[in-house]
């Protein structure tokens, strides 16, 4: 009997020369499949002919002979495809399209908004101090880098980050949900241990959030539904936006959601990151839960003062 890596007696022009794959219809010989139809009989000429295989010429070489190939073989095109090496994929674009990518996105993302998060409600409590303590705050943000930075260049930089950041979370985070139901379309049974409340409100959660964040931009930012609002009068446009109870309510209610988010979040992050260990798996909980709390009622705390 010959060897596996024997020379396949195939006759098909575009393909011949050292390491050739040859014609189809011959496929013929001991210990080499019969016919060149099913996948499973791909995957064992595969394996005898590995060899004898090369990557490298396989692809441009056989267009015009798979040219020639009826339909009705799609094995043929798809080894073909799958030896396919005219252009590596780029670092970035293989991160993006991998599961465990998209969860460092999330991980990383969710980590500068984080960041914000807490430097926004430090500000948010200058409020206590009264109408000229949280204006003059709110005209120092402006300021920042001057004179190196120009006027406000500052605060947009900050901008365009948090908002690559909010969409490159929310990308992430809708993609792995659909991976996530594309993986198990039938429901499991009632016996699948129930997830914890955070985690079952990590997506509404979000959404109520995005949302939030559509609404807070239009309010304090744009001051589009804002109707008595004054620019450069933080003081003024904070009283007169909590003033509705209804956007009170509505703060309030996405700033419970904030923290549920980020108690789950900031574990789950950890566990991404691979900051987790038996040993820190205490202290990072109880930073989860804390950071929570703190953020949550640092927040809620601004609509009643204001009021």
């Amino acid at each position: 009997m010959e060897e596996p890596g024997a020379q396949l007696p195939l006759q098909c022009a575009d393909l011949l020369g050292e390491g050739g794959l040859g014609h189809v219809q011959r496929l013929r010989g001991p210990g080499e499949v019969t016919d060149f139809g099913d996948g499973g009989e791909v995957a064992e000429l595969l394996k005898l002919h590995a060899s004898r295989i090369n990557r490298q010429h396989l692809w441009k070489p056989a267009l015009p002979c798979l040219g020639r190939m009826d339909c009705d073989r799609p094995s043929v095109c798809a080894m073909a495809l799958a030896t396919r090496t005219d252009r590596p994929p780029s670092l970035i674009g293989s991160v993006w399209r991998s599961t465990v990518g998209k969860k460092a996105v999330m991980a990383v993302t969710g980590l500068v908004m984080l960041a914000y998060l807490v430097a926004h409600m430090l500000g948010n409590l200058k409020v206590f101090f009264g109408a000229g303590e949280f204006n003059h705050y709110g005209h120092w943000i402006r300021t920042i880098g001057e004179p190196f930075l120009h006027h406000m260049w500052f605060l947009w930089l900050t901008r365009a980050a948090l908002t690559a950041s909010v969409v490159l979370h929310g990308v992430a985070a809708y993609q792995l949900s659909r991976r996530d139901l594309a993986a198990r379309p039938v429901k499991y049974r009632r016996t699948r241990q129930r997830a914890s409340y955070a985690t079952r409100t990590m997506r509404w959660g979000g959404v109520i959030l995005a949302l939030f964040i559509v609404w807070h931009i239009l309010d304090l930012t744009t001051l589009t539904v804002n109707p008595n609002a004054q620019e450069g009068r933080l003081y003024e446009n904070l009283v007169a936006s909590f003033g509705r109870w209804y956007v009170a309510v509505f703060y309030i209610a996405a700033m419970l959601a904030l923290g549920l988010h980020i108690r789950h979040g900031f574990w789950s992050a950890a566990q991404t990151l691979g900051a987790n260990s038996p040993r820190r798996d205490r202290v990072l909980k109880a930073a989860a839960n804390g950071l929570a709390a703190l953020l949550t009622c640092g927040f809620i705390a601004v609509p009643p003062s204001v009021s």
